[in-house]
Order: C-alpha cells, then structure tokens, then sequence
C-alpha cells in the first residue's frame, strides 16, 4: 500500500513538474514561438514612413541593382552607336546582362535585378531584330513605362494608390490601410512621385522614337539619363516626404 502510495505520489509530482516545464513554452503564442522574433517582427517597422522608405529601397536594389540595369543598355547602345550593327550591339548588351547574371550567382547574392535586366535586353533585342531597327529596341521601354504610369494612376483615382499596399506588406493585412484616410492620403502622393519618372520618360522618348532618322543613340542617351537618375530623384523626392510625418502602423489582429 505505502510504495503503491509513493508511486502514485511520484507520478503526480513528476507530471505536475513537466506541466510546469510545458507551460512557458505556450506563453508565447504558440509551440515553437520566440519571444524575441516576435518582438523583433513587431518593432521592425514602428511608422508607415519607415516601412514604405525600406519596401522602396529594396524594391529599386540600391545603387549596385541600378547600375545592373544601365550596363546592358549602355552596352547595346555604345556598340550600335560605334558599329551600326544592330546584331552585334544585341549580342553585347545580352551578354553584359549574362556576365553580371553571373557575378552574382557566384557571390551567392540575389539575382533578381539582373535577371529583370537581362529579360529587358532580350524584349528588346527581340524587337529590334524583328525590324533590324535598333530604335525599336527602345520601344518595349517606352510601352512598359506608359502602362506602369497608367496603372498607378488609375490606382489614385479609385483611392487605392499603389503604395499603400507597401504598407499593407508590412501589417499583415493588405487592405486595412485604407480605413485610414491619412494613410490614403499620403500614399496617393507617394504614388505621384513614384509614377512621374514613367511620365517623364514616355513624354520625352516617345516623340524621339517617331522621329524621322536614326535616333538610336539619342534616345540611349534618353533611356541611360531618365533611367537611375530619374528614379533616384523620385525616391529622394519621396524620401522627403517621409521624412516630415510619423505616422504609427496598427497591424492587423489575427481573427
């Protein structure tokens, strides 16, 4: 009876102790959870300012990803311009885009902005040997940068301006952003900086693109100009206005 009683005894304590173990584990929101990643998740981005300066600058690539995208064009561009071979001047600009495709693949390091210049330079490679015009190579650009500036207005004009779902990346919920109409507000003016250089560039390239004559290396001078120079006026534009307000995140609440 006794040792039958001491074995009882043991194995409440015994399991009462592992419970005791068990339980600071859940404490923080689930098995497995740290307390620290989660604070760390949760300071990441204490501003929507913050949050939309660290979103663009990953979105751009920093100066290393704009540079990336210039070389291959100033290598289409430079070759067509010395040799007028349309061919030759493909055939150089694809493999400065390879070359730097493979740089970072071997440094281990996102390709994802070479990879967006390389499909660029074939786009336009294929255009332009299509025709055996180098200036169409330059045409996909103009197209692409009059579609991105005509989805970004729309986006402001159905007040759901294109940035907000930058911050909507951050909270965890894409939408919630807009209860706030100061967020809407700042947003759409966010947008309108980040769609002027689209603008700019459509407005100034296209009327050299249907000129009359050979107007491939002005309108590479155009592209190399209002490329990351354009783009890194906007963010500083942008930057700017991020600097002047601070204005907190509310995260979404799981259901």
């Amino acid at each position: 009876m006794g040792t039958s009683e001491g074995r009882g005894s043991g194995a409440e304590t015994t399991g009462s102790a592992g419970r005791g173990d068990e339980e600071p584990a859940g404490t923080g929101g689930g098995p497995g959870a740290s307390p620290a990643a989660g604070a760390k998740e949760k300071t990441a981005h204490d501003t929507v300012e913050a949050a939309v300066r660290a979103q663009l600058s990953k979105a751009l690539g920093g100066v290393r990803g704009m540079i990336e995208a210039a070389v291959p064009v100033i290598g289409f561009t430079g070759t067509f311009v010395v040799t007028e071979d349309v061919q030759l001047a493909v055939t150089v600009g694809i493999g400065a885009a390879v070359m730097l495709l493979g740089v970072r693949l071997v440094q281990r390091s996102s390709p994802q902005f070479v990879l967006n210049s390389l499909v660029g330079i074939t786009v336009a490679a294929i255009f332009a040997l299509r025709s055996g015009d180098a200036e169409d190579a330059f045409l996909p650009g103009i197209l692409l940068n009059a579609g991105y500036a005509a989805a970004m207005i729309f986006s402001i004009a159905v007040r759901w301006p294109l940035v907000g779902f930058v911050i909507g990346s951050v909270t965890g919920d894409p939408t919630a952003w807009r209860r706030d109409p100061g967020i809407v507000k700042l947003c759409s003016r966010l947008t309108w900086l980040l769609l002027t250089p689209c603008v700019a560039r459509v407005v100034v390239q296209y009327p050299i693109y249907v000129a009359d004559g050979d107007q491939s290396a002005l309108l590479g001078v155009a592209k190399i100009v209002m490329g990351w120079p354009l783009q890194v006026a906007a963010l500083a534009a942008m930057v700017w206005l991020l600097a002047r307000g601070r204005t907190p995140i509310e995260r979404g609440k799981a259901a």
